[in-house]
């Protein structure tokens, strides 16, 4: 499967962002797709996932409240909504898929497939 992430920028403090990730080249029905995160001089981190046939998510503890996960299947593209966002948000955010990684384990077994990823700013 091939992924590409778009619609990052720059937003202030307390703004919103909605960051796509469209998929082609498989079917996505076996599918998990999730949304990681790395900033400069960190580690990558999990930020949530969901499972495309089903469509339930699982999100990490900062994520949880502020960012959802959406999938929209004509499309086969998966959203990531940001509200609320802060300075700590900042980071390149990749979108990534893998037919054997359920969404739930994807943050402690990441997955194969990765997209380029796109920069997100978050100015005070």
């Amino acid at each position: 499967v091939q992924l590409q992430a778009s619609g990052g920028g720059l937003v202030q403090a307390g703004g919103s962002l909605r960051l796509s990730c469209a998929a082609s080249g498989r079917t996505l029905s076996r599918y998990a797709l999730g949304w990681f995160r790395q900033a400069p001089g960190k580690e990558r981190e999990f930020v949530g996932a969901i499972n495309w046939s089903v469509g339930n998510t699982y999100y990490a503890d900062f994520a949880k409240g502020r960012f959802t996960i959406s999938r929209d299947s004509a499309k086969n593209t998966m959203n990531l909504q940001m509200n609320s966002l802060e300075p700590e948000d900042t980071a390149v955010y990749y979108c990534a898929g893998d037919p054997f990684v359920e969404a739930h384990a994807m943050s402690v077994s990441p997955p194969g497939y990765w997209g380029q990823g796109t920069q997100v700013t978050v100015s005070s």
